[in-house]
Formats: structure tokens, C-alpha cells, sequence
């Protein structure tokens, strides 16, 4: 009995010894605490008819980023992708963006695909540690469905991200009400409550109430088709619109709009055009709703000179954007707000209106500086974070310059604005005061590894035979890894982590592509995702349980680094 009870232990031993061995076969890495993409993002898909659905199981600690999931149709035809709202994400780097950290499903309407049709989809997530996987492709086999002409198709074409405004749309609604206090739309007020009612001023508060909203939805119509026309064709056009000469192009459009703001010279309609469209206007009956909203529709369409360029800065935005239901709701939001004053004189009468005056240029030039920061967002994606801070600084400076100068007329108790104003400008003065002057406080570069390029495993092999007797260090880099930027910026970067690896043989591998070859080299070292460092010893072998994934202090990093060398 004994005898047999010992036969079972080593048995069991034995199998013990197996299953560990092909462990660490298969994970080189027993260090690594992040799973395989297939488990952090368990990805699946089902159709029925027309409808398919694609469902991602996202593990807990794990997220997907909403602008890096992309589908394409081959021999296909969809409806445009409408993506549910993520949650809101914010990483040094790369800023604002949205990601799901929940379970994902994400609905597709085919209106056509012939046989043999697929859809393409491509995602990317990470770690909430700090672990990035490389984007992933997955082919989705599709069922025949008959064409559907009654809505618009995207046709083999792959779903852009639509690009957020820099400003939430509820800025829209300020700016309307802004550009009613313009001298170019402010006096008009009385005029045009006068002929909502037709001549009459007999009608209920409810009634009045009516007509002066029915009057601004049909103003608010127009600019909502304007917006949503404006951003469906900017969908059709978003690669383009993104290219550096087009951000410029966009860039001194809008200084112009704003000059025009400014008062160097008016935009409007052509004279022969406004006065068609006015005279169409006042042939519509006053008091009556349906003439009253066709009155709206068509004040949307005549435009001021103080209207035309915030009007025209908002479509051009919403053309480079893309977001089609955030140009409606931009635009209704705009016109609702320049409507509201309207509505007050047609229930109130004059008595609510400001008296006319300078103040209202003062006005009409703030918005030009509203206007001037468009350009400034878009030019920041060209010329990088440090030109872009010292434009925002430019901008900062004259627009506290133009308030301290509005201030300096008024007297007494504005002397307190007065030095706000003077402080605020200082203070926005500061980044252009470092680039002038060569300030310490000048944003510094960051101090590079000397590492040498590899771009196969056929020439890291040779490299690793190149070592000369020193250990090897292998960094995979990719620009979609955020923790990989802040091994640069801040554990690289670090003097003692310098001088710890200078005798060390430095490698990087830069897969931001992600093609064939970077994929490759990925599967030859087995690696899940980024960040992940890789040293290996003097004969080209990796060294046991070294691997670094997931960001490390420098600190944490020198750690690693002598635990190494014993």
C-alpha cells in the first residue's frame, strides 16, 4: 500500500512538473500580471437580417479607447455608426478622449452585402495600469442582404472617429445671445416683434409667447439643416479635412472672419439676394403661426454683417469636425440664443432692451476673440504643444491688452478690473516671456537613450550577437502607447537610470505601425502589449523573469536594474 501511495505522489509530481514547464513555455513572461488581448477584450459578433450586432466582454481594470474602434464593409453596404457615449479619459499625452471600461455593444445596420461580404473591424485598448495592446483586425463574415435605397450607405468606406468640439455646444447658445446684443442685430428687435404680430398688440401672454417661439424654431430650423448639411458633408471629407495644409487653410479663414468682427471690413449676403428674401418674408401674415415660422425660416437666411462671422466660424468648425448631431444641436443652440431677446421684447415690449451705445462694438469685437481661438486649436495640432501653448498665450495677451484698454475709459470702481486685467495679461505674457528671453522655465526637451533601431527579429538576433559580453536591453515603442511616452519622459529621462544603463547594449523597436513585420517581431518574442522591455544576457538568451510590462518609476526601474546584475 505504501508502495503504491508513493508511485501516485511521483505521478503526480510528474504532471505537476509538465504543466509548469509548458507554462513557461508558452509565457515567457511570469512576471507579466496583464492578460492576452483575447481576454481583456473577449471579442464576438451575431446577425440577424440586417441587423448585426458586435459585442466586445471587456475584463475588469481593462478599457477600449471609443476613437480606435473603426468598421469597414467589404462588398457591403451600412448605415452610418452611431457610437454609444463613453466615459470621459484624460492622460497627459493625448489628452481628452472617451473610452468603455464595461462591456460593449455596438449595433451595425446592413442595407446591402452581396456573398462572400465581410466588415473589417479594428479596436485598440489598455490596462487601467498602464498596458497598451497593439490595435486588432478582426474579419467578420456576413449573410446576404438585399439593397435598401431608402437610406444613405456607406460604401466600403472605414467609419471615422468624429472629432469632439473644442467647446461644449452650450457655448453655441452664448454666443447667440452675444450677437443679439450686436449693433448690427439689437435695434432690429422692435421692428421684427412689431411685424410678428401683424400690427396687433391685442393677444394673450400665452399667444404672444407663441408666436415669438414659433418665430425662433423657424429661424432655429434653418441653421439646424445648415449645420447638419455643413457636418454630413464634412463626414464625407474627414481625412482630407485633417491634413496639415487644410488646418492651416481653416486656420487663416477664421482670422479673417474674425477681422471682420473687428470692424476692417462686413460680410453679407449680396444686396440683390437680402432684398428677395426680406421682401418674401414680409409678404407672410403676421399673427398667424404658420406665416410667423416661415418668417423665422427665412430671417435664418438673411445675415447680418455682425452674424455672418461667428455664423460662418461655427460651420466651418463643424465642417472639420464631422460630429453631425453635435452640428444640429451647435446650431439650434445658436440661433435659440440670439432668438431669446426677441421673445423678451414681443412679451415685455422695449423696456427690457439696453439702450444703444459703444458698448455694443465692445461686443461685437469680444466675439472676434472667441472666433481667434478656433485657429488656435486647430493650428496646435500642426506646429506641437509648445507652439501651441505660446499662441494661447499671443491670444491670452491680446485679449487682456483689449479689456485692460475698454476698462481704462471707465472710472472709479473699474479701477479694480482695470488691474485684473493688467495681472491677467502679465500672467498669459509668461510662456512667450520664456521663448523671448531663454527662461529656465522654457519647456525642456527630454533627453533621449542612445538606441539603436531594430525593425525585424532577423536583425535583433544579430544584434544580440553584436553584444560584446554586455547584457541587452530591448524597448518595444509604439506613439498609441501612453505608458511609453512616460517611460521617456520621466524614467529614461533620469540621470541614475543614464548611468545604470551605460554599459548596457540598448535596443528599440518602434511598432507604432503595426504592419506584418512589427506583428512579427511581437509573436517571435511573444509579447502581449506596451509598454514591454525585454533584457537578455551576453550569449542572446533572455534573462529569466526580467521582463518590464507596465510603466515603472525610475526609482522602481533601478531596482529592477540591479536586481539584474546579482
Amino acid at each position: 500500500m505504501a508502495a503504491r501511495l508513493s508511485r501516485l505522489m511521483g505521478f503526480c509530481l510528474v504532471l505537476l512538473f509538465c504543466f509548469s514547464a509548458q507554462a513557461n513555455i508558452f509565457s515567457p513572461n511570469n512576471n507579466s500580471r496583464f492578460v492576452p488581448v483575447d481576454q481583456a477584450f473577449g471579442f464576438d459578433f451575431s446577425q440577424q437580417g440586417n441587423q448585426l450586432t458586435l459585442n466586445w466582454k471587456v475584463k475588469d481594470g481593462y478599457y477600449l479607447y471609443r476613437q480606435q474602434i473603426h468598421v469597414t464593409p467589404q462588398k457591403a453596404q451600412m448605415a452610418p455608426l452611431v457610437m454609444p457615449q463613453g466615459q470621459p479619459h484624460e492622460d497627459e499625452f493625448y489628452g481628452k478622449s472617451e473610452i468603455y471600461p464595461q462591456d460593449l455593444q455596438l449595433p451595425v445596420t446592413l442595407q446591402q452585402a452581396e456573398s462572400g461580404a465581410t466588415l473589417t473591424v479594428t479596436y485598440q485598448g489598455c490596462a487601467a495600469a498602464g498596458f497598451c495592446y497593439p490595435p486588432e483586425t478582426r474579419s467578420v463574415p456576413l449573410n446576404p442582404v438585399t439593397a435598401n435605397h431608402d437610406a444613405p450607405a456607406v460604401n466600403a468606406q472605414p467609419v471615422q472617429q468624429r472629432t469632439p468640439l473644442p467647446f461644449s455646444p452650450l457655448w453655441a447658445l452664448l454666443i447667440g445671445i452675444g450677437v443679439a446684443f450686436t449693433p448690427c442685430v439689437l435695434p432690429m428687435y422692435p421692428l421684427i416683434s412689431s411685424i410678428i404680430l401683424g400690427g396687433q398688440r391685442r393677444y394673450s401672454a400665452g399667444r404672444l409667447f407663441a408666436l415669438a417661439m414659433v418665430y425662433v424654431q423657424g429661424m432655429a430650423l434653418t441653421y439646424t439643416v445648415l449645420g447638419m448639411v455643413v457636418a454630413a458633408a464634412g463626414l464625407r471629407f474627414q481625412a482630407a479635412l485633417q491634413h496639415p495644409y487644410v488646418l492651416i487653410g481653416l486656420s487663416a479663414l477664421f482670422i479673417v472672419l474674425a477681422l471682420s468682427m473687428f470692424g476692417l471690413f462686413s460680410l453679407q449676403l449680396p444686396s440683390g439676394l437680402q432684398t428677395r428674401l426680406t421682401l418674401w418674408s414680409n409678404r407672410q401674415q403676421g399673427g398667424s403661426l404658420p406665416g410667423v415660422f416661415m418668417m423665422g425660416a427665412l430671417a435664418g437666411l438673411i445675415c447680418s454683417p455682425c452674424t455672418t462671422a461667428p455664423l460662418s466660424a461655427i460651420l466651418l468648425y463643424i465642417a472639420q469636425s464631422g460630429n453631425l448631431w453635435a452640428g444640429a444641436g451647435t446650431l439650434w443652440l445658436y440661433a435659440f440664443g440670439m432668438g431669446l431677446p426677441l421673445i423678451a421684447v414681443t412679451l415685455f415690449g422695449n423696456k427690457l432692451l439696453p439702450k444703444s451705445g459703444p458698448w455694443m462694438q465692445s461686443v461685437k469685437e469680444g466675439f472676434g476673440f472667441v472666433i481667434l481661438a478656433l485657429p488656435v486649436f486647430l493650428l496646435e495640432r500642426v506646429v506641437g504643444d509648445v507652439w501651441g501653448l505660446r499662441l494661447w498665450s499671443l491670444l491670452g495677451v491680446a485679449f487682456f491688452a483689449w479689456a485692460f484698454s475698454l476698462s481704462l475709459r471707465a472710472q472709479g470702481k473699474w479701477r479694480i478690473l482695470q488691474i485684473v486685467m493688467l495681472a491677467a495679461a502679465l500672467v498669459a505674457a509668461r510662456p512667450l516671456q520664456d521663448w523671448a528671453f531663454g527662461s529656465g522655465a522654457t519647456v525642456q526637451s527630454v533627453a533621449h537613450l542612445p538606441f539603436k533601431t531594430v525593425v525585424s527579429s532577423e536583425q535583433l538576433d544579430s544584434a544580440l550577437q553584436q553584444a560584446q559580453g554586455r547584457i541587452t536591453m530591448v524597448d518595444l515603442y509604439a506613439d498609441w502607447c501612453v505608458a511609453c511616452k512616460e517611460f521617456e519622459k520621466y524614467t529614461f529621462s533620469d540621470e541614475g537610470v543614464r548611468a545604470d544603463l551605460s554599459q548596457v547594449q540598448l535596443l528599440q523597436a518602434n511598432v507604432t505601425a503595426n504592419n506584418a513585420q512589427d506583428n512579427a517581431l511581437l509573436q517571435h518574442l511573444q509579447v502581449l502589449g506596451l509598454p514591454t522591455i525585454l533584457f537578455f544576457d551576453a550569449q542572446g538568451k533572455e534573462i529569466p523573469d526580467s521582463r518590464v510590462t507596465g510603466f515603472l518609476s525610475a526609482a522602481d526601474f533601478r531596482t529592477h536594474l540591479h536586481n539584474l546584475s546579482r
